[in-house]
């Protein structure tokens, strides 16, 4: 089974860094393709990073240089390091898995549950 499984998320104060990780209940999630998403109050679902499956990456504009996607190999995770982050960046924060080399946004194959970052001072 490729059922994501978020953790990692909390309260933090505005520049501070935030990790948040992906596990699949029963697998690997090396070499599968898995994105991390988020859904602000009253606002749509958007992309924030994506690892596919050859470990191309790819970063939504408002996170580039602030948030980080990585493997972690040796546990079989992904990670999302999120740093300096913002009020804006308030949200529930979703991984999906896909069995495609890259992520189709909100088409991914399987979904988490999601885990709240909240950003406030």
């Amino acid at each position: 089974q490729l059922q994501p499984v978020e953790s990692g998320g909390g309260s933090v104060q505005p520049g501070e860094s935030l990790r948040l990780s992906c596990a699949a209940s029963d697998r690997t999630l090396n070499y599968v393709t898995t994105g991390w998403f988020r859904q602000a109050p009253g606002k749509e679902r958007e992309s924030v990073a994506c690892i596919g499956s050859r470990d191309q990456i790819d970063y939504a504009e408002s996170v580039r240089g602030r948030f980080t996607i990585s493997r972690d190999s040796a546990n079989g995770t992904v990670i999302l390091q999120m740093n300096s982050l913002k009020p804006e960046d308030t949200a529930v924060y979703y991984c999906a898995v896909d069995t495609w080399v890259t992520c189709k946004g909100d088409d991914m194959d399987y979904w988490g549950r999601g885990t709240l970052v909240t950003v406030s001072s």
